[in-house]
């Protein structure tokens, strides 16, 4: 009997009929023909001990293009470009195609395929595209599917505090498991698109939540309802999202094509899009977008160019100019091009590319980390220009950073990818306070404004078991928690009033670890896989202290 391919998402997804080792699709019986014919050819022929290397690409569009598509972009399957393969993260490229992937539709094609045929295919899908895929407006607005058994409830459909709900996302099998902040029942558990990255994005009332994935799907989820919304694909490559101020728009950053896609967060529309194009004409990616609530803007930081952009949220917003303004009086401007009004562009020219933003709380500053890993720039978004710079050896996450109030001042503090070492700096004068030495580079940093600590993990090396506690005034380690020995130990998040700090176990057969904040002391684990990131909606739309943003 064929086996059934079934989606664990129905609303979404087809029922389909496969084989064993195949994609689903109609090709792929007279493809396999195809291209076996040359190689039976050949054995065929007596004496002849010569056969052609296998063709990847032959190979991929009779087997692979039913899902993943001609184009490689992704289908009912992701898509399978350079951009997108890197978040395998040391697995086996070959080694997927031939045993395929656990909780996944990938079927595995090791008894359909020779070893050299396996290699051919990894070794095209891992070639760059011949040139930038273009993902127009209405390519976008093609994907759009909303739920269709969809009703928004009037009200909670649970007990628990809505404004103490925490997300748990679980790559493991690619769901999200929505937590009672007090009880920490799992109240929903949801399917999402494949890898999920960048982190979700909450509605300014809590109710709604957009999650994106690398192959540029956007979600929508109603939590008040416990029911997803709806999807779009936004992008072909992207890397996070961004909400505005208002909660009427939603960023997205794109990798590929080179643009920032703006929805509607109402019915998932495509609002706008924006070519990223530097001043010189360079065509760049977006590293990220980000929310800046005071300014009501949107801020991008751009992979290929020297320059930030800040986007305009609300009708008013401008004039941005882009070249030099030689008057400013109503009516008597001269310059040499402007933009106003919803979604224009103002152009911030710096001396490198930076990535990685962290932002002072007020939004006027931002501190990026340069190129070369080992400095970050500090730059004034009200006067547009860069303002300091700060050593900060060891490739800084900034994006992880955090800040809190320590004897009247506020300081920050980020992770080092490459250093076992935590900076914190003094953001009145951007002075270095202290370098915190740790077991290892660190990923992610959090705290409350409810606590005395920080928490930091030590997401690589040997020491990847271990999450450091870090008192806040002292800025010394005073304790060092080993709740998983030989496992990865990782990302923190706090329930609404600071009560309780939320632990991954960063493994497929994973937990989330649940520990007074106060004592320290571990009160319950839940099991899940291999979860990741978690997101309490308070702290997320109050912009607690502690939390990254």
């Amino acid at each position: 009997m064929t086996p059934r391919i079934v989606f664990s998402d129905p609303t979404f997804a087809p029922v389909i009929e496969a084989r064993p080792g195949r994609c689903p699709g109609p090709r792929s019986i007279f493809g396999k023909m195809k291209w076996l014919a040359p190689v039976l050819g050949a054995a065929i022929i007596a004496g002849s001990s010569v056969q052609a290397d296998p063709d990847g690409q032959e190979i991929y569009i009779d087997l692979c293009a039913s899902c993943h598509s001609e184009t490689r972009l992704g289908g009912i399957g992701p898509a399978l470009i350079p951009e997108a393969l890197g978040r395998l993260r040391g697995q086996s490229l070959s080694g997927i195609i031939a045993n395929g992937r656990v909780a996944t539709q990938m079927p595995a094609f090791g008894a359909t395929l020779s070893a050299a045929e396996v290699e051919a295919v990894a070794l095209f899908i891992s070639s760059p595209l011949p040139n930038i895929p273009q993902w127009t407006a209405e390519e976008i607005t093609a994907t759009r599917v909303m739920a269709e058994d969809y009703l928004p409830a009037p009200a909670p459909v649970f007990d628990a505090d809505p404004m103490n709900i925490t997300l748990v996302v679980e790559t493991g099998d690619h769901h999200i498991s929505v937590l009672n902040g007090d009880t920490f029942e799992v109240l929903d558990r949801f399917p999402t698109p494949f890898a999920v990255h960048g982190g979700p994005k909450f509605s300014p009332d809590g109710r709604y939540v957009f999650v994106m994935s690398r192959d540029g799907w956007v979600q929508k989820y109603d939590i008040w309802s416990l029911k997803e919304v709806g999807r779009i694909r936004a992008g072909i490559n992207s890397r996070n999202i961004a909400m505005s101020a208002d909660g009427k728009w939603l960023a997205v950053a794109n990798y590929l094509p080179h643009s920032l896609t703006i929805l509607s967060t109402d019915d998932l529309s495509v609002a706008a899009i924006r070519d990223i194009t530097a001043r010189d004409g360079t065509s760049s990616r977006v590293s990220a977008v980000y929310q800046a609530p005071q300014r009501e803007s949107f801020i991008l930081a751009l992979k290929d160019a020297p320059e930030i952009w800040e986007i305009g949220t609300t009708e008013d917003a401008g004039p941005f100019h882009e070249g030099f303004v030689h008057r400013h009086e109503s009516g008597m401007k001269e310059a040499l091009a402007e933009e106003h009004g919803l979604f224009a562009r103002r152009r911030i020219m710096i001396n490198e590319p930076l990535d990685d933003f962290f932002f002072t709380s007020d939004y006027r500053n931002l501190i990026g980390a340069s190129r070369t890993g080992d400095k970050g720039v500090v730059v004034n978004l009200d006067v547009g220009r860069e303002v300091a710079e700060l050593p900060l050896p060891g490739m800084p996450h900034l994006g992880s950073g955090i800040s809190w109030q320590r004897r009247g001042h506020t300081v920050m503090a980020t992770p080092h990818l490459k250093e076992g070492k935590l900076s914190v700096i003094d953001t009145r004068d951007w002075s270095i306070v202290k370098v915190i030495d740790t077991l290892g580079p660190g990923f992610f940093l959090r705290s409350h404004e409810n606590t005395p600590y920080v928490w930091a993990d030590v997401f690589f090396g040997p020491n990847k078991d271990k999450m450091h506690i870090i008192d806040k005034d002292t800025l010394e380690i005073v304790k060092t928690l080993d709740p998983a020995p030989g496992k990865t130990v990782a990302h923190i998040e706090f329930t609404k009033t600071g009560k309780y700090a939320l632990v991954s176990i960063w493994e497929d057969d994973g937990a989330v670890i649940v520990y007074d904040a106060e004592t320290l002391e571990e009160v319950r684990r839940l099991p899940m896989r291999k979860p990741s990131g978690k997101y309490n909606v308070w702290n997320k739309i109050t912009f607690s202290d502690g939390t990254s943003h």
